[in-house]
């Protein structure tokens, strides 16, 4: 699935690698994988609020059905 996201974008293996030099001269090689968590715990909490959401919708067709 990833891979088809990256190729969608026209994304190859000499541009991925040149992104990634970039981000290693901005941040340095430290900062990187603190960004990455910092990322990947925000995306975490975005699909929760959207399962939680999604099922409180659910919840109340469900009820407005009965």
């Amino acid at each position: 699935m990833e891979m088809v996201t990256i190729l969608a974008f026209g994304l190859g293996g000499p541009e991925i690698a040149l992104i990634i030099f970039a981000l290693i001269l901005l941040f340095g090689a430290k900062k990187i994988p603190e960004l990455a968590r910092g990322l990947g715990k925000g995306i975490r909490e975005f699909k929760d609020a959207s399962k939680d959401v999604r099922s409180e919708i659910e919840k109340a067709g469900d009820e407005a059905n009965k």
